[in-house]
């Protein structure tokens, strides 16, 4: 998730609890944590004060750079210089989206929720509306994404991530009433 402090310095950093959550209107979720001292952490402060962010997705190819990102560098100091990433001009938000990723989605806040009392590990829900979407053309076959060209990754808890190179597909049934 990339954002922007009210002082310009832009942040980047990792988020394994994302989810799409809905298509009208098109919005996404992702939750952050709070340091072990229970302070927010610079995404949600940053979300709070300019209330845009950019999802990132990430590739396989950027897990070691995402991991950099992880680092609790302190306040102020850009992620995206530590991990050799660029920043690009967002169109329709402040922030920054990551040049590399191959997808990006540009939010407005449209909710927080606390979750827990505010002390370490509590976690805030952000919710945001995806205001446009960017899809690199180099990932694209027949105007879909195609995940043989994509690869990106998932974070399955701890420090265990997942590829998606091995899927299946399940066709959804219909219910037909008996006659």
């Amino acid at each position: 998730v990339s954002t922007i402090s009210r002082a310009g310095v832009p942040n980047l950093a990792p988020y394994s609890f994302f989810n799409g959550v809905s298509s009208n209107p098109p919005a996404l979720l992702f939750v952050t944590s709070r340091h072990e001292d229970g302070k927010k952490k610079d995404t949600l402060l940053n979300v709070e004060a300019t209330r845009q962010f950019v999802v990132n997705v990430v590739p396989e190819s950027l897990a070691e750079q995402m991991n950099i990102t992880a680092t609790e560098y302190p306040h102020g100091m850009s992620e995206f210089e530590k991990a050799g990433l660029t920043p690009a001009p967002s169109d329709r938000v402040a922030p920054p989206r990551l040049k590399e990723s191959p997808v990006n989605f540009e939010c407005e806040l449209h909710d927080t929720l606390q979750v827990g009392a505010g002390d370490a590990g509590s976690g805030t829900i952000v919710v945001g509306r995806i205001v446009l979407i960017h899809v690199d053309e180099s990932i694209l076959s027949n105007g879909k994404i195609d995940y043989e060209l994509y690869h990106p990754v998932g974070r399955m808890g701890g420090m265990e991530y997942s590829r998606t190179r091995d899927r299946f597909t399940l066709v959804r049934k219909k219910y037909v009433p008996e006659s």
